[in-house]
């Protein structure tokens, strides 16, 4: 079956462009992955086909990195291995969780290249990159510098002391961290101790660029109804200060810097990761310009957990706004907190909680762990997931409420002529003048109006919950009905 060909803006309609962040390739994607970007963008994007709005998804995986290059030390592959393996059980669990792609692609693609190569060439040409010297970890023993996950050591930050925290980020306390501040750094692949040694890189100039970017902040998080958290941690970030940022790593694995000094290293994987869903559409159409380049028709949704904020707040939009192009910035951002497991957090790297292929061997439906995420979706904090409340959930609202109100309508209808409707729907005239069924029918309006005020705001769980009294308001209003007509009946006993 031929593929449908691609969707462009129309013009006259409203146009959305969704991304969701996209899923680093070095493991199984986790509950806690799939609800805080790939989950929530689907069913905003199904929402808005329902719509009838112009809109497409746009996700694949992120490939390049030092996370990458370290998981193939592990297994002792290449890390274009990892990623051919772990692009297809990505895609697997992503099918199985019903989620509808318009394109699912990888970074490690030639139009990644092509795309992050040329926005470089642009920051170049516009004097917003500079050449730096800086310290990083040098391992003597494996004979190379270091990138940020390849070294571990004590967290740094007051309160934390986490003792396992990677280079560029702690995953306890979620600081962003330079390799260099650790605290007895080790390196991941000999578990030596590295020195500082000095090594040049170029850095993009948040600074220099910082008015073009709070002004684009400010307009665009009022207008594009920006999640709080998301809010908070951009701002978190400006009162820091903003500071120069490095772009380019020394590695072998991610996208070659196009300049005669650099030609030994690639692009740093949060430069170029962001630009994964420009190239991810151009590998959907030759036309992608279309979708990125028209701000004035077309509204770009991003979906992720809050640990990518400032990437897609700060870096991602300076980066767009420093090439001096017309791009499709991001208008609005729906950010999930975390999604706890039991007692503790979900942990890829630590084997903790439930993955994506664990939930297919539950023989438990996918539209059920659908519904058990979206309704546990942390929006505002951290939510935790637990097998008890599956259960609950699964028993009390999806069994008792939403199954026995689809299965007492089907039952009338299909029962026989005089005690049911014989599988045909009937006419039910006058049904303005019924007391009950005229009460039902404005709570029913009222909350699909709810409903659609929630989804327009990406308040997904709202959403959820909106549509699901509609439900409860139906059981109860055939419990009162039932109960009723057994009355007129006895009455004539």
């Amino acid at each position: 079956m031929a593929s449908p060909p691609p969707k462009l803006p129309i013009p006259g309609r409203r146009n959305i462009l969704i991304t969701s962040a996209l899923p680093y390739v070095n493991n199984v994607p986790h509950l806690g992955n799939i609800i805080g970007c790939v989950l929530s963008a689907d069913v905003f994007a199904r929402y808005c086909r329902l719509r009838g709005y112009n809109a497409i998804y746009i996700c694949g995986t992120d490939e390049y990195g030092t996370a990458t290059e370290t998981k193939a030390l592990e297994e002792k592959c290449s890390p274009k291995e990892i990623c051919d393996k772990y692009h297809v059980i990505h895609d697997e669990v992503y099918k199985w969780f019903d989620i509808k792609f318009d394109k699912f692609g990888r970074t490690s693609a030639p139009e990644q290249t092509e795309v992050c190569q040329a926005i470089f060439h642009k920051l170049m040409e516009n004097k917003w990159l500079t050449e730096n010297t800086m310290q990083q970890l040098y391992c003597d023993t494996c004979e190379r510098f270091l990138a940020d996950r390849l070294v571990e050591g004590k967290c740094p930050t007051e309160g934390c002391n986490y003792e396992a925290a990677r280079g560029d980020q702690c995953e306890n306390c979620s600081k962003l961290l330079n390799p260099t501040e650790l605290i007895d750094p080790k390196c991941k692949v000999c578990k030596n101790a590295p020195r500082i040694r000095d090594t040049d890189h170029l850095f993009l100039e948040l600074p220099l660029l910082s008015d073009k970017l709070v002004n684009y902040i400010n307009n665009t998080s009022v207008a594009g109804m920006w999640s709080q958290n998301a809010i908070q941690a951009t701002n978190a970030w400006l009162k820091e200060g903003l500071k120069q940022r490095c772009i380019t790593r020394d590695l072998k694995w991610g996208v070659p810097v196009p300049h005669e000094k650099y030609k030994d290293k690639v692009f740093y994987v949060w430069f170029d990761a962001p630009i994964g869903y420009i190239s991810i559409t151009a590998s959907y159409t030759p036309d992608w310009e279309k979708w990125w380049k028209d701000p004035d028709n077309v509204e770009l949704f991003q979906f992720m957990g809050k640990d990518n904020v400032p990437f897609h707040t700060v870096m991602f939009p300076s980066t767009l706004l420093g090439t001096g192009e017309n791009w499709t910035m991001m208008k609005t951002i729906s950010v999930t907190e975390y999604l706890n497991y039991e007692a503790g957090k979900f942990s890829k790297s630590h084997g903790i909680g439930v993955f994506g292929n664990d939930a297919k061997v539950t023989n438990i439906p996918s539209e059920v762990w659908r519904y058990y995420l979206l309704m546990n979706r942390p929006e505002v904090s951290d939510t935790l997931f637990t097998w008890a409340d599956l259960q609950a959930k699964l028993n009390s609202e999806l069994l008792n409420n939403l199954g026995n109100f689809i299965n007492r309508v089907l039952s009338f209808v299909a029962k026989p002529a005089g005690a049911g409707y014989d599988s045909i729907i009937p006419d039910a005239p006058n049904a303005e003048s019924h007391t009950l069924t005229n009460a039902l029918a404005e709570k029913t309006n009222k909350w699909v109006e709810q409903y659609l005020e929630a989804m327009e705001k990406v308040k997904l769980k709202q959403g959820l919950k909106s549509a699901m009294a509609i439900s409860s308001d139906g059981n109860a209003y055939l419990q009162v009905n039932i109960i009723l007509c057994l009355g007129f009946h006895l009455c004539f006993y």
